[in-house]
């Protein structure tokens, strides 16, 4: 999950301190196609503002009216909407997917814990938001950080203590989803459901080489979450501020930069520097590293010159195999934009556990259920 702020959070707090009822509704669950991912929120409050979307339009005029229920007195409840491919669109989603939506009104006692989600996200540092769907205390919430919890879902310690440790799961995962316990707040049950809404930190990519392309793909890498830096060793190709625009950018040799990184399976190295004294060894510490996409730009034969020096600098066959190059996919790319939306689409694609070919000739859903087969 990318770590972006929900606005909603701001805009809950807001409200609540002018002493307004505030109704959320937030997407919980998705199953099969969906505009959004869980965690979507629209608020409601009690002179008719309405700030969010949890799916682009399609179901919000009826979650207002769902507002006005438990603005009335209602309890709160998750509401279901779904439409099948083969059905008419009344109210419901056209992609024929499937949303489950918690409509609660916000309390004053969830209050410390939202402020806390809000600090979390905004110091991007990891949280995890949890809300109780079940029982009598439905609404209740916890914010759960790597070192803290603040907050209780109000049921048992045990619960408290459950979702703790869940959650810091889910954290390391970078997912949401809902979870089930015991009434008692063993992990074994399946009485009570929470939703566990996991901000994850950004997503890095290091990109090696102060060139048009590198800047072309900091700035659209920036626009879907990633924390960008620009690694040259060249001083004056670096200084433009282009780069700096949208990428912080370090004058350092690549491997000696890419050593002091820490890089995981979200994380992405590009290089694009085009000069082996700096793309080997950039190569090398990539390798090195667990960072999840490595890609280079080049030619074919440039990119199998470069695998032979490689392997006679001891690279491994299966470390060679890590290395995307050419990078991107095949879309016909030749400004540095274009190559910017073929690289950044490769690497969504492999993300995902995708080919990256046309949906229009793929078969199977296009946002399938955990363990379902992507479209391919």
């Amino acid at each position: 999950m990318c770590f972006v702020l929900q606005p909603s959070y701001r805009v809950a707090l807001e409200w609540l301190g002018e002493g307004r009822r505030v109704v959320a509704a937030t997407l919980v669950e998705t199953v099969g196609s969906a505009p959004l991912d869980a965690g979507a929120e629209m608020l409601v409050d009690d002179i008719g503002r309405i700030e969010g979307s949890v799916t682009g339009g399609c179901v919000e005029g009826a979650l207002v009216e769902e507002a006005q229920c438990v603005l009335g007195g209602a309890a709160p409840r998750v509401a279901t909407y779904g439409i099948s491919d083969q059905q008419a669109a009344g109210v419901g989603l056209t992609c024929g997917g499937t949303v489950h939506v918690f409509v609660h009104a916000l309390e004053e006692q969830q209050r410390e814990a939202l402020v806390a989600a809000r600090e979390a996200i905004e110091a991007q540092r990891p949280v995890a938001l949890a809300t109780l769907l079940d029982g009598s205390g439905a609404g209740a919430k916890m914010a759960i950080t790597e070192d803290a919890a603040v907050g209780s879902l109000g049921v048992t310690d045990l619960l408290d203590d459950s979702l703790a440790r869940d959650a810091r799961g889910f954290l390391d995962e970078g997912r949401s989803a809902i979870r089930r316990y015991s009434e008692k707040g063993e992990v074994m049950g399946s009485d009570l459901r929470v939703a566990i809404h996991a901000f994850a930190t950004p997503p890095i990519m290091v990109i090696l080489g102060a060139i048009d392309f590198s800047a072309g793909l900091a700035k659209l890498a920036t626009e879907i979450g990633y924390r960008v830096t620009i690694v040259d060793a060249r001083e004056a190709f670096a200084q433009s501020p282009r780069f700096s625009e949208h990428a912080r950018v370090v004058v350092d040799w690549p491997d000696r930069h890419l050593a002091t990184t820490e890089l995981g399976p979200r994380d992405a190295v590009l290089v694009f520097t085009h000069d082996p004294k700096f793309d080997e060894p950039g190569l090398m510490a990539a390798l090195r590293s667990g960072a999840g996409y490595i890609g280079a730009l080049g030619s074919r034969r440039t990119h199998a010159d470069r695998e032979q020096r490689l392997r006679e600098s001891g690279v491994s066959e299966d470390d060679l195999a890590r290395i995307n190059s050419p990078c991107g996919l095949d879309v016909g790319a030749r400004t540095p934009a274009e190559t910017a939306v073929a690289v950044l689409g490769e690497i969504l694609a492999l993300r995902a556990g995708r080919r990256g070919g046309r949906l229009a000739e793929a078969s199977g859903p296009i946002h399938p259920r955990p363990g379902e087969v992507a479209s391919s």
